[in-house]
């Protein structure tokens, strides 16, 4: 490791978490920095001038540079160990469901639990309410999606747990949050299962982290 690791976090956030996660299962120690999105503590001259002009959360602070993305985090952290496929397709494979995690499964799954724990439904804009039924109907169908492709296997790529499996248990595991029925995906939650029984596997503790 290329010098002292401090990751810049919401406690709360999956995204946050799923570093968290990788780190544990590597036995890599980080120091924690707790920012309160809800208050705007990433929207501080200092945060955007110093930690990410970007304004978001989770950035891995690697000595003295700064990784924004949290997937990119996962992948810098992971980098060489048994967490990536040594098989060129497999990896490339790992890689495909850590983007698809972004584009189809977090904007709908994590936004909803946002929307719902956080923000609160009768705050949302119009604009929100709007979106409600697509990011619920999108929801799911991510979760389906999974659920078929599990069928047939116990981890999503390479057939060992790798970072696809730590990136899209994040925000899974919590979907309830979001009005998610995990009951109605067997198949995820026996995966679930799987994961949270792995050596080295932490819970997502946010209120612990936050008083930390």
């Amino acid at each position: 490791m290329d010098g002292q690791l401090i990751l810049h976090e919401d406690a709360r956030s999956g995204n946050c978490y799923k570093i968290r996660l990788t780190a544990a299962h590597l036995d890599v120690p980080l120091t924690r920095h707790n920012y309160d999105i809800m208050r705007g503590e990433t929207r501080t001259p200092a945060f955007l001038g110093t930690v990410n002009a970007n304004g978001r959360i989770p950035v891995l602070q690697v000595g003295d540079r700064f990784l924004p993305e949290s997937n990119a985090a996962c992948f810098w952290l992971a980098d060489g160990s048994h967490l990536i496929p040594h098989d060129r397709f497999a990896r490339a494979d790992m890689l495909h469901w850590m983007f698809w995690e972004q584009y189809n499964h977090e904007p709908n799954v994590a936004t909803l639990r946002f929307w719902r724990v956080f923000v609160g439904e009768d705050r949302l804009t119009e604009a929100q309410q709007v979106q409600l039924p697509a990011k619920r109907t999108a929801g799911e169908a991510a979760l389906r999606l999974m659920d078929e492709h599990l069928a047939g296997r116990d981890w999503f790529a390479g057939g060992a747990f790798s970072l696809a499996d730590i990136c899209l248990y994040a925000y899974t595991h919590v979907a309830e949050d979001g009005g998610f029925d995990l009951g109605a995906y067997p198949h995820v939650g026996r995966w679930l299962a799987a994961v949270a029984a792995l050596p080295g596997h932490i819970a997502m503790e946010p209120e612990a982290a936050l008083a930390a």
